[in-house]
């Protein structure tokens, strides 16, 4: 019987709710905000998300699904503040593919105060030197930049570049090389600068490796300091330039790359000893890949007849593009004996080695007269070669 009686009791209730709640909205609307205070957010919040998605996909871009989520991390109701943020980058010098790339990182970025959070980070790299197409550069490259302290990252890490180049400009071409080192293990790269300057580094060799090859740094410490290690136990001098090439070479690939690269050599009859003493006088010839490696190889054992032993001792050979400088040279020397106009035993120093102007000067200027066809030969080999790689 009670139990009838309480469903009977919760029944008249609910009907009672539903009719107040059909006519309080009109007849008591004050109310409303108290009986269902979180029904105007739920549609307030609903309209912002709505209008943020349909803002990202129509302004900036976005497909439906790099909207969506995006919306998790910036919403507006308006167009009033992103609006702000594109003038604001505008006026800098950022083109609209710039600002897209930005936002589309760092969503975020639309709802700051531009004046406040973005414009003292673009001011100080302007202060160090850099232009506005510079700066807009390095940013859309890296837009995280703008969401990084100044204060305690960025002004550190250029702090830290300048112990290392002797002055802004040139700490500044290093950020310009590889932004993405402002904010990517800036602690680490400490670490592994002071361990170079511990073993004797000159800071000029640093320079180079941070210019050209800041990712070298961004690295556990101890792990630095094992190739450091391992390229010493090689024969490297810590004061020669080629010691911090060896710690990029052997930094920028795994240990199974590495010996992969070893096999190969030795199957061309290099011994150990020989890869060692050739790495030491070209680490370059540890870079080329192992099909590139091979394909060289082949070109001067087997097409030029020369000794495997012999590229062992003149290792920097393999460093040279072999579409775009050994066979045009190549071609152009097959030519000249072809016409009996030089001698068959020339030296790889000569032919391969030298530099351009060197080369026309020696090879194909002299003979002008002789062979008139020879620096159009040259020159096409040369274009055909880098037409290749436009199409590989």
């Amino acid at each position: 019987m009670r139990m009838m009686m309480m469903v009977g009791f919760l029944c008249k209730a609910l009907a009672i709710q539903v009719r107040f709640s059909r006519s309080s909205s009109s007849t008591f609307p004050f109310l409303h905000q108290y009986l269902y205070p979180f029904s105007s957010l739920s549609s307030s919040s609903s309209e912002a998300h709505s209008f943020t998605v349909s803002h990202l996909i129509n302004s900036y871009g976005f497909s439906h699904k790099q909207a969506l989520s995006a919306s998790k991390y910036t919403n507006f109701k308006t167009p009033e503040k992103p609006n702000l943020v594109f003038a604001f980058f505008n006026s800098h010098g950022f083109s609209e593919s710039q600002i897209s790339e930005i936002v589309r990182s760092k969503p975020q970025i639309l709802v700051s105060d531009p004046q406040k959070s973005l414009f003292p980070k673009l001011q100080f790299f302007y202060s160090k030197g850099a232009s506005k197409p510079e700066v807009a550069k390095i940013v859309a490259s890296c837009p995280t930049i703008l969401t990084r302290s100044l204060k305690n990252q960025i002004i550190p890490y250029f702090n830290l570049l300048r112990e290392i180049f002797p002055s802004d400009e040139m700490a500044m071409r290093s950020i310009k090389c590889f932004p993405r080192a402002l904010v990517d293990k800036p602690r680490c790269t400490e670490s592994n600068i002071n361990a170079l300057q511990e073993i004797g580094v000159p800071k000029t060799n640093i320079a180079m490796l941070l210019t050209f090859q800041p990712k070298t740094f961004m690295v556990r410490p101890d792990h630095f300091k094992e190739v450091l290690e391992e390229v010493k136990e090689m024969g490297f001098d810590p004061s020669k330039i080629y010691f911090v090439v060896a710690v990029k070479v052997i930094r920028g690939q795994s240990k199974s790359t590495w010996k992969r690269k070893v096999e190969a050599y030795k199957g061309w009859g290099w011994s150990e000893e020989e890869i060692r003493l050739a790495f030491l006088k070209s680490p370059w010839c540890m870079v080329v890949s192992e099909d590139k490696l091979m394909a060289k190889m082949d070109f001067f054992v087997n097409k030029m007849g020369k000794r495997s032993s012999l590229i062992a001792r003149r290792p920097l050979l393999l460093s040279y593009s072999l579409e775009k400088r050994l066979l045009p040279r190549y071609s152009v020397v097959q030519f000249l004996l072809s016409k009996g106009l030089i001698d068959k035993d020339l030296s790889f120093k000569a032919v391969f080695e030298s530099n351009e102007k060197m080369f026309l000067h020696r090879f194909v200027n002299v003979y002008k007269e002789e062979a008139p066809q020879l620096l159009n030969l040259y020159q096409k080999n040369v274009t055909d070669s880098k037409k290749l790689d436009c199409l590989t």
